[in-house]
């Protein structure tokens, strides 16, 4: 593909992009070269994936961990498939066991679905690998059973997120996580032996033990002793899906996410809202363009709220949401001079890590795996190193809201891979994390990359802006007093906040001969290629 993108480099960081035929981008320097030795190998992208992924779960264990879900999108050298491994809940998660709380649990049993991510390394390496499964975990078995150097950024939310799992509460979380008593600092030693020995008795079952097998087991019967409700029935009934990816054009490129239960639908609605805005006349971090883009982001954010759910409990075909008449409309509610509060829309109808791989081959992946807050739930199985994920409150307790918690079903997710493509070719594969804000980091890169022809790795070191509730938009400290001072007038309220809340993007382009990636400076990660 042509570079329709400029060179310059106008942020602090001054990171600089990585440009090889074969690549991996992501947020941990020993998990993003686990991946280049699986391409160095003979392996293929998404085996590199998968190294990379399951290498995370040992060397970042505060985003993601073999208890957590994942999503991927993949470009096979011929077509766009998407993979859906979001657990489902218990068959025991009734609106009637629900009904004691006023708000669904954060932390606990009742936050924790099926684990999905062990599944999707199964799925992408039986349909699309080429090196035998468990020659993809031997660096993660490496790191968790010798141990591996905590880096600076891991270390600090490790140590902010050991406040929020009490000793008294989550014992078997601090036996695991909490060596000492305390967290790892930067430097530091970690090693966890029976995480080891958990990731080789799924290498060697294909994970087939997490599902129906001894760790299943391992998990049911822990449930059973501490107040969790899932059974094995649960474990064994649960697969990954693969999904049809849902689009939006713009700029003459090809914006694809995974269709509900994510959130990237409102990442789509967005950039269509913009479309209809002529963002083009106004300059880049202007206060007029910021304008702009908050407005339509609350727009997607009050249709996504509201409607997206489990496919299966969807009121309607989410394609009804980008609909050009009914995204038209949205946008005509935009005041160019005052920000504003909205409400849903009534179309017309019938924590997280991120990875991205590329070879020579052609062959892309986008990848995004979670336990959502920190380590998740704060349940840890005893003698294992799973944690396991608190997607469940993602729910809703809304008396008939598509979202509303039920058994066997996937609550809204918020993890959402991401991927590019012009004119039925890829150009490429990214994600941002960061809970909620993952829509506004897909269309933040969209709109800096094609609107206005950043490179990648300039679009990544930009400062970023998240819409919060009401007329709260909180914004990073790169923007100028000036474009604050502006968008005050506008009527936003705004606060400057600490990085750790806009996320973290990878990314990779594809140029005309090999790949460009680009890692960003707010995590610890790297892009690395040959």
């Amino acid at each position: 593909m042509s570079k329709n993108f400029d060179w310059n480099f106008p942020y602090p960081s001054r990171r600089m992009p990585v440009l090889a035929n074969n690549i991996v981008s992501t947020s941990q320097p020993l998990a993003c070269q686990a991946g280049l030795e699986i391409l160095q190998k003979g392996g293929n992208a998404a085996d590199a994936a998968i190294a990379t992924a399951i290498t995370l779960t040992v060397v970042e264990p505060i985003n993601n961990g073999i208890g957590g879900d994942a999503f991927a999108i993949l470009w096979d050298g011929k077509k766009l498939i998407g993979l859906n491994a979001s657990g489902r809940s218990p068959s025991a998660w009734t609106p009637e066991h629900f009904s004691r709380y006023k708000a669904m649990p954060q932390l606990g049993w009742d936050s924790v679905t099926i684990p999905g991510a062990v599944s999707a390394w199964a799925a992408l390496s039986k349909e699309y690998g080429q090196l035998e499964f468990k020659e993809l975990f031997e660096p993660a078995i490496n790191y968790a059973k010798k141990g591996f150097l905590v880096s600076p950024i891991t270390a600090e939310v490790w140590e902010q997120l050991s406040r929020m799992y009490k000793k008294r509460k989550f014992p078997d979380f601090w036996n695991a996580f909490m060596p000492n008593n305390k967290a790892p600092k930067a430097g530091e030693l970690f090693n966890l032996p029976a995480q080891a020995k958990t990731l080789k008795i799924i290498a060697d079952t294909k994970g087939e033990a997490l599902y129906n097998g001894i760790l299943a087991k391992k998990i049911v019967e822990h449930a059973e002793k501490t107040g969790g409700l899932i059974t094995l029935e649960d474990l064994e009934n649960y697969k990954a899906t693969w999904e049809t990816p849902i689009s939006i054009e713009f700029n003459g490129v090809r914006l694809h996410e995974i269709p509900p239960n994510g959130q990237g639908l409102a990442a789509l609605i967005m950039l269509g809202i913009i479309k209809q805005l002529n963002l083009s006349s106004y300059a880049l971090d202007s206060k007029e363009s910021l304008h702009l883009q908050i407005e339509a982001m609350k727009l997607a954010f009050s249709d996504a709220y509201r409607y997206i759910s489990d496919i299966k409990t969807m009121e309607f075909d989410p394609k009804y949401l980008l609909e050009p008449k009914y995204l038209k409309k949205r946008a005509a509610l935009i005041n160019l001079n005052q920000a504003q509060k909205f409400d849903h829309g009534l179309p017309s109808h019938g924590d997280t890590v991120y990875l991205t791989t590329a070879d020579s081959e052609g062959m892309m992946v986008s990848y995004i795996q979670s336990n959502f807050w920190g380590f998740g739930s704060g349940i840890v199985i005893p003698n294992t190193g799973i944690s396991l994920q608190n997607r469940g409150c993602g729910f809703s307790l809304v008396d008939n809201h598509p979202n509303q918690v039920g058994p066997n079903k996937r609550p809204y997710h918020t993890i959402i891979p991401a991927f590019v493509t012009k004119n039925g070719d890829p150009l490429m594969s990214f994600g941002v994390m960061g809970g909620s804000f993952q829509p506004m980091g897909h269309t933040q890169m969209m709109i800096r990359i094609f609107e206005y022809g950043q490179n990648p790795q300039s679009a990544l070191d930009a400062p970023r802006w998240r819409v919060m509730q009401g007329l709260n938009v909180n914004v990073e400290s790169g923007y100028n007093e000036n474009i604050i001072q502006g968008l005050k007038q506008f009527g936003h309220e705004i606060f400057r906040a600490h990085y750790f809340g806009f996320g973290g993007g990878q990314l990779i382009y594809k140029l005309d001969d090999g790949y460009l990636a680009a890692s960003d400076p707010r995590k610890d990660g790297q892009a690395v290629g040959y």
